[in-house]
């Protein structure tokens, strides 16, 4: 069996099945679990320290579960699909990136603001700092942290 890996928007469309539906509830209770144990009174409103370790992931984990639809390429990095990319961020190893892509001409730059913004719902109640900047080209990304 292969192991579970987060749409981060940067590989192939994951399968839209109750398989991999499960998969993501499963692995984003997990995590809530973690975070109840190791977290103490703060519960689930903090990261657990191995999320810090891979912000990345559990960024990607937590917009999955959402329902917000990751971007996806094909084998030749070409974007088939319009949703959330998340990335290591600029700043270094303390933040992540949260990009709103598409394929060329698929009005991904239309409503970035709208759906980051959406992104940004979904992170904030569990303790991750958001903030919405623009960027290069003036398209906006949201920049991910860990509660100081």
């Amino acid at each position: 069996m292969a192991s579970f890996e987060t749409a981060t928007g940067d590989g192939p469309q994951p399968p839209a099945t109750a398989a991999r539906a499960a998969e993501v509830r499963t692995a984003y209770e997990g995590m809530l679990q973690i975070r109840r144990l190791v977290n103490g009174p703060a519960g689930t409103a903090v990261p657990a320290p191995w999320e810090l370790g891979r912000m990345a992931r559990a960024v990607a984990l937590v917009l999955e579960a959402a329902g917000i639809p990751p971007s996806a390429v094909d084998e030749q990095g070409r974007r088939t699909r319009t949703g959330y990319r998340v990335a290591q961020g600029a700043s270094g190893a303390a933040t992540v990136e949260v990009t709103w892509l598409g394929p060329p001409g698929g009005g991904a730059a239309e409503e970035e603001q709208e759906r980051l913004t959406a992104c940004a719902a979904a992170l904030e109640p569990l303790g991750w700092g958001c903030l919405l900047y623009r960027g290069p080209r003036r398209r906006r990304f949201l920049e991910v942290e860990a509660p100081r």
